[in-house]
């Protein structure tokens, strides 16, 4: 049975969550405040949590961010905020998705099912993706450049692993805001673009670039 860690403070919208998801056949442990919830989160091993933006002690992007220093356990924020920056600043701490208040339990079901489907169906070859001097180690969440560990924001390292995944294969912006950003998202297609410059700055290289640009058209991956 996979084990959901659900954090929100709202105790009523906590227990419909709760009876949701124990319908559906998962293992609900339910806590009530940012501490609490981060303490939880890294005492025990979860599939997936659930973890709501505005709460007390500690609030949920900075839980997420101490999460992922420890764990790479799928993370769904909930959040009544609705604004680009906090979206961004969600998935930037390490959160895998977002969702936003009230949502329909069967968009929240389909999410978690997404997700789980990511994590749980990935080969060896799958979390090792090698393309010159670079290497993605996904089971480890770590990149190294050149012999050295590359230093990424989530967003950076999700972007990368997309464009890894499918070296020498041009990419879209849309096909990259979909997939790096989901396919709700309002941010703009510029942003790929600022992205794509921040990954070009540290995988300076003498020879091929790693990332090229087709004009008009979005990016590339070399190998």
């Amino acid at each position: 049975m996979k084990k959901i860690l659900l954090v929100e403070d709202e105790k009523n919208i906590s227990r419909f969550i709760e009876l949701e998801l124990k319908h559906e056949q998962f293992d609900v442990t339910c806590v009530f405040d940012g501490r609490e919830g981060l303490t939880e989160a890294l005492a025990n091993p979860y599939d997936c949590i659930l973890l709501d933006v505005m709460l007390p002690q500690l609030n949920g992007i900075e839980v997420c961010r101490r999460v992922r220093q420890q764990s790479q356990v799928p993370i769904i924020l909930l959040t009544a905020r609705d604004a680009v920056m906090d979206r961004v600043a969600g998935l930037d701490a390490g959160a895998d998705d977002y969702i936003v208040k009230p949502f329909a339990i069967e968009e929240l079901l389909a999410r978690i099912r997404s997700i789980m489907r990511r994590t749980g169906n990935q080969t060896m070859a799958d979390k090792l993706l090698i393309c010159r001097n670079l290497e993605i180690d996904m089971e480890a969440y770590e990149v190294t450049f050149e012999q050295k560990r590359l230093d990424l924001t989530k967003t950076e390292y999700d972007l990368l692993v997309f464009l890894a995944q499918n070296l020498n294969k041009v990419c879209t912006r849309e096909r990259i805001l979909e997939a790096v950003w989901g396919f709700d998202s309002e941010v703009e297609t510029n942003v790929v673009d600022v992205y794509i410059r921040h990954l070009r700055t540290k995988l300076k290289t003498t020879e091929q670039p790693y990332i090229e640009t087709v004009r008009g058209v979005g990016y590339v991956m070399r190998g």
